[in-house]
């Protein structure tokens, strides 16, 4: 319970600060997503960045690993259980074909779930673009801020990056979802309807109320420094574009789930989503904190059935809900946020009228030009990956 409410209410936990994705295929590859500022993966020593490799654990390298022993100190390598622990890397960065070593001291990381946004000028209007990477309390105020700033640009479209947010609190879903689409779409509009079973068709077992979540136009306060009922700001678009991944997940996916449901358009760019419709209240018992599935999340359509996730409308690969997008792998050769980076640059290019390339055979390629294939696994704790309520 302890190490829950760490994580969940300022998004604390013992590691390095990079985000690892393991990538699919024979071998066992592993590269960094992305890292929080001023941890130790981003210290001068270290300078860690995306797209760059991990070939060596603890003098293990990654390509060799054949058996569960070595495979278990891998892991532990990477993902360390406590803080001060130190572990030595071999890593190939970007641009460069040798491999440096270091060691890295495990400490406790403070995530940054939603970095500042940014704009791209263009010919049909300004385009925001926001990274948003964990439903944790910390993201209210971020996102609050975020929005804000976007709506002084005068943004016309927004581009919201989800490829690695795992889901959390689901209070901050609805709170995003009413500052995409503003007043307009959703007053009086059911955000969430709960399904639990047939027992309790038309109330919430858990509180005793109702089981429909309209839309939140005021903060539930889960910042400090925001008091609770404070008014959001909204953009009041019509469409937004989500850039998706295989960790795009329960809480994320209620944000595109639920927009659908009062008629904005949403634009997925990227892969299949991981498909979890489900939720949890989560349970302190004696220092143990449970998370059991208690229901199902529909929205305002009473749409709900998407366990093998949504799919933007050219994937080649069975499973998931079609919706309008463009298949795009992931690019580990640019920055999250840069223009060129590929699933940015299809969101702007669809905007304009480009048609979806063809969908991506499997192979994108790592900073340092080494082909990878598109999607992998990224690992975080369960507790980001789910659709949580509190009350």
């Amino acid at each position: 319970s302890d190490e829950w409410f760490a994580l969940s209410q300022s998004g604390v936990q013992a590691g390095y600060g990079a985000t690892w994705v393991q990538l699919p295929g024979d071998e066992f590859r592993v590269v960094v997503a992305y890292t929080e500022p001023g941890s130790p993966a981003t210290a001068p020593a270290i300078n860690l960045m995306r797209g760059t490799e991990v070939l060596q654990v603890d003098g293990i390298n990654l390509a060799d690993v054949d058996t569960q022993a070595e495979f278990d100190a891998v892991v532990a390598g990477l993902f360390p259980a406590g803080i001060n622990a130190a572990h030595s890397f071999g890593f190939r960065d970007a641009g460069s074909q040798t491999t440096r070593f270091v060691t890295m001291v495990s400490a406790n990381i403070t995530s940054v779930p939603v970095p500042p946004p940014t704009t791209v000028q263009t010919n049909t209007g300004v385009v925001g673009y926001l990274l948003f990477n964990d439903h944790i309390a910390t993201a209210e105020a971020a996102l609050i801020n975020a929005i804000s700033s976007l709506q002084a640009a005068s943004v016309t479209d927004l581009v919201l990056d989800i490829r690695y947010n795992g889901g959390g609190f689901l209070d901050i879903a609805n709170e995003i979802a009413f500052m995409i689409a503003g007043s307009g779409r959703t007053t009086g509009q059911t955000f969430e309807r709960l399904e639990f079973n047939d027992k309790y068709p038309n109330s919430n077992p858990v509180t005793g109320q109702s089981p429909t979540r309209q839309f939140l136009s005021a903060s539930v306060g889960f910042s400090p420094s925001v008091p609770v009922g404070t008014p959001l700001p909204s953009l009041n678009l019509n469409r937004v574009f989500v850039l998706t991944g295989p960790g795009t997940c329960s809480a994320s996916e209620a944000i595109i789930n639920s927009l659908r449901g009062v008629d904005v358009q949403v634009i997925q760019i990227g892969s299949t989503t991981c498909g979890k419709p489900y939720g949890f209240y989560p349970t302190d018992n004696c220092g143990t904190t449970f998370f059991t599935i208690q229901f199902r999340g529909v929205n305002a359509k009473n749409f709900g059935e998407y366990p093998d996730g949504f799919s933007p409308q050219n994937t080649t690969s069975t499973g998931g809900v079609r919706i309008p997008g463009c298949s795009v792998a992931d690019d580990f050769q640019h920055a999250l946020g840069d223009p060129a980076e590929g699933r940015f640059a299809a969101a702007l290019g669809y905007r304009v009228g480009l048609t979806c390339t063809v969908p991506p055979s499997g192979m994108a390629k790592s900073a340092s030009g080494v082909p990878l294939p598109a999607d992998g696994v990224m690992y975080k704790s369960p507790w980001l990956e789910n659709r949580i309520l509190r009350d």
